[in-house]
């Protein structure tokens, strides 16, 4: 299918937004919206990014927005209220996978999330959505609309004294899925699948859920493929990137030979491993190549051999939890941003880098095509999970400035025209007053 084919999303499913007539962008009174996120620190991924840029949007538009989150905690902007919902943070850094002190227990729930820790499982979205439906029991009435972002646990079911909107941004079965691929031996595997023991609740959860929301078209047939949600429930909202923060700023300077990317080296699924391979070959032709990560640094496994295995130590940096303004000059003094994922069930860090003008080479690994578009017009496409042809994309862009000035601009408009948050929050309002309405009735 091409990006565009893609982009219009299947019958009936919805995609994008109106704009309403009324003084708020939509067409009635200002909501009052509790926005619910288990994990929200944006520099953990792409659901504390959603969370930070829609409540904003939201908050914009006139609606009344409060997000309640546990650690670590959203990052939200100015005007956008924060209740901290604390788990026991078992996680944490520096001393993941902590035993609490005895004092530090406050009830049944914390006793389930230590329990299920200790035996190899992730209990947070359990955990959260039990203490989250305890909450909004003491406040009822004091909402308009829940919006869920992915937690998918079972205390989200039933009477939340308001109407229920869950944002699925892919299913987490993909995730697992793919580490299952990954793993080398009977003993991983056995500690994948515990792990990832959470998405039976998650997909039992789904197939319940009055109203989904998801963010492209790919994840869209992946929510009703593999989580079994009837497909006239799930509607599609793209997101997109801050277009005012990542934006062309001549007076950084180009630095020859950066390629950048956000990715945890951990996580099969971001593909790092295929392009640190690709990195090798690159600086075969192009010796003064480099590869800046923006993420975590893995000490050990497939990343760091291969890193080893090729001497690379000199030509790959990760960086991570860098302000807004630093990672966007580090993506507009890149030659090449890259996306090499497996899958993605929008990809944000694509949208961002061609928001600043920078030229990308991305795979078509599940939306990412949705999002990047046609190859050769606004990106240079590549399957996922091959390192040659990474090396070829990339090794092209470096080679060629008028392609990199080309694709830059064509696709910065691209993202201005389709994936903007302004617009992401328009379609999620539509969601909401669908579900106060058929609430009412």
């Amino acid at each position: 299918m091409t990006a565009e084919a893609i982009e219009a999303g299947p019958q009936g499913g919805r995609t994008g937004s109106r704009s309403g007539s009324g003084p708020s962008g939509d067409d009635g009174r200002p909501l009052r919206i509790a926005l619910l996120t288990y994990k929200g620190n944006p520099f953990c991924g792409g659901q504390g990014v959603y969370v930070r840029h829609l409540s904003r949007e939201l908050a914009r538009l006139g609606h009344s927005v409060e997000v309640i989150g546990a650690q670590p905690y959203p990052v939200l902007d100015e005007g956008v209220p924060l209740t901290e919902l604390s788990s026991l943070d078992l996680y944490r850094s520096p001393d993941p996978f902590r035993t609490p002190a005895r004092s530090e227990y406050r009830d049944w729930i914390d006793a389930v999330e230590v329990a299920t820790m200790w035996t190899g499982g992730f209990p947070e979205p359990l955990t959260f959505s039990l203490r989250a439906r305890r909450h909004l029991a003491a406040r009822r009435g004091r909402f308009d609309v829940v919006h869920d972002n992915q937690t998918l646990g079972y205390g989200l079911l039933g009477d939340l004294g308001a109407p229920l909107v869950t944002t699925i941004h892919h299913p987490i079965t993909v995730d697992r899925r793919l580490e299952l691929d990954a793993a080398g031996t009977r003993r991983r595997r056995a500690s994948v699948r515990r792990w990832y023991g959470f998405t039976r609740m998650q997909k039992r959860v789904a197939q319940r859920l009055p109203s989904v929301l998801t963010v492209s078209g790919s994840s869209r047939r992946e929510i009703v493929e593999h989580l079994g949600v009837r497909p006239e429930l799930v509607h599609v909202v793209h997101i997109g990137a801050d277009t005012g923060l990542f934006s062309p700023d001549p007076a950084v300077a180009e630095v020859p030979g950066r390629i950048v990317t956000t990715s945890s080296a951990d996580v099969p699924l971001k593909g790092l491993v295929h392009l640190v391979e690709a990195l090798a070959k690159i600086r075969t032709e192009y010796p003064g190549a480099h590869l800046v990560v923006v993420g975590k640094r893995a000490e050990d496994g497939p990343v760091a051999r291969l890193i080893e295995r090729y001497g690379l130590g000199g030509a790959v940096e990760f960086v991570k939890g860098v302000a807004d303004e630093e990672l966007v000059d580090l993506v507009r003094g890149a030659q090449v941003a890259c996306v090499p994922s497996l899958y993605e069930g929008f990809s944000l860090p694509a949208a961002e880098a061609m928001a600043t003008g920078t030229p990308l080479v991305a795979t078509t690994g599940g939306a990412i095509p949705e999002v990047t578009g046609a190859d050769g017009e606004t990106c240079l496409a590549v399957p996922p999970g091959d390192a040659g042809a990474l090396a070829s994309a990339i090794g092209r862009l470096l080679g060629d400035p008028e392609l990199r000035a080309r694709l830059g601009a064509a696709g910065r408009q691209r993202v201005l025209d389709r994936f903007t948050w302004a617009k992401a929050a328009q379609g999620t309002v539509e969601l909401y007053r669908a579900a106060v309405a058929g609430a009412a009735r």
